[in-house]
């Protein structure tokens, strides 16, 4: 697999799987909300925080003040102006998130936020479902030779396979992320058969699932399925407005998915059969064959003398009862003892 290898950060085969908390525009413009929701996340154990970086005139034009998303009771252009950090507050967020030992991404969603990331110097950019296929622009990023964190929502597979193209032609390390575009998504929307799908054809690169659920199951779930990455919106605070808000999650949330993170792997693999450390537990789970009267030398092995009870510490175990009746016995037995193989003629 062509992992994804920073020095704080790693993203592939091998690797407990990055959870990313996304503050995106949560903080509604505010760099003070911004920081906070960097220490809430901080405190939670993250390694990463992903923002959105928006310069509305470079990425939208005026038919964009006429386009109200379905979460919002105001234009996409007026969301964004009003969430929009500066030049100044977004470098010195970055700076903050960086003084935490965390690594500072974020969704350049024009050439001049693509400009701005790089003259912060950057070390990975994240590429939102909406500008996948804007392929001039991705094109643009791809140029700075940088690793890409790629959403694929609401791209088939053909403009992701055109995304895909551009980004071998540059050689960047990237890993796609299964997306639904939806505000929150319902979980049979969220549909991990499209991430297993991304597993499928592209098996080198690292894949995982950019969420807007209302809780940590498709996650989870994600990353049972293998999911490399796993991306959540996130607020210091779900009481806070905003259009990202519903479907957010909160330190507390973060940190049961980093603990996920760490577990999940771990439970996946594995052989049906009995495990070397459960033979403690076998030892007195399983049962033995045991003698349930005095049986004479001589005397045949039945029903009404011999029976199967716990421990399972003995030499003839309960699957082996059935070839034992009718069997003669070798020598005179007290009742309640673990049949041995001796014992039988």
């Amino acid at each position: 697999m062509k992992n994804i290898i920073l020095d704080k950060i790693q993203i592939g085969q091998g690797y407990v799987p990055l959870v990313i908390p996304e503050i995106g525009i949560n903080h509604n413009g505010s760099l003070a909300v911004a920081k906070k929701m960097v220490d809430a996340a901080f405190k939670a154990g993250a390694r990463i925080i992903k923002h959105q970086t928006h310069i509305v005139e470079d990425e939208m034009c005026e038919a964009a003040k006429h386009v109200i998303p379905g979460n919002a009771d105001i234009s996409i252009f007026d969301i964004m102006a009003q969430a929009a950090l500066n030049e100044e507050e977004e470098l010195e967020l970055k700076k903050y998130t960086e003084a935490h030992g965390m690594v500072y991404m974020s969704t350049p969603f024009s050439r001049a936020a693509a400009d701005r990331l790089e003259r912060f110097g950057v070390e990975i950019y994240k590429i939102g479902s909406g500008e996948l296929n804007n392929y001039p622009l991705l094109e643009h990023i791809a140029s700075f030779q940088k690793p890409m964190i790629v959403s694929t929502g609401m791209n088939d597979l053909r403009k992701i396979s055109k995304a895909v193209n551009i980004l071998e032609k540059y050689s960047i390390r990237y890993a796609l992320l299964h997306t639904t575009n939806l505000y929150p998504t319902e979980p049979r929307l969220v549909r991990l058969g499209g991430m297993q799908t991304l597993m499928r054809e592209f098996p080198d690169i690292p894949i995982g699932l950019s969420d807007h659920t209302k809780n940590n199951y498709s996650c989870i779930a994600a990353m049972t399925l293998g999911a490399k990455v796993v991306e959540r919106h996130f607020t210091d605070d779900l009481t806070r407005k905003g259009p990202d808000i519903i479907c957010s999650m909160d330190g507390k949330q973060l940190q049961d998915l980093l603990q996920a993170a760490q577990e999940v792997p771990s439970m996946l693999g594995g052989q049906k059969e009995e495990a070397l450390e459960e033979k403690v537990t076998s030892a007195f789970a399983f049962a033995s064959v045991v003698t349930i009267k005095p049986i004479k030398k001589g005397e045949a092995f039945t029903k009404d003398n011999l029976w199967v009870k716990r421990p399972g510490n003995g030499e003839l175990l309960a699957e082996e009862y059935e070839s034992i009746l009718g069997k003669i016995a070798k020598y005179d037995l007290d009742q309640n003892i673990q049949l041995k193989r001796n014992m039988v003629e």
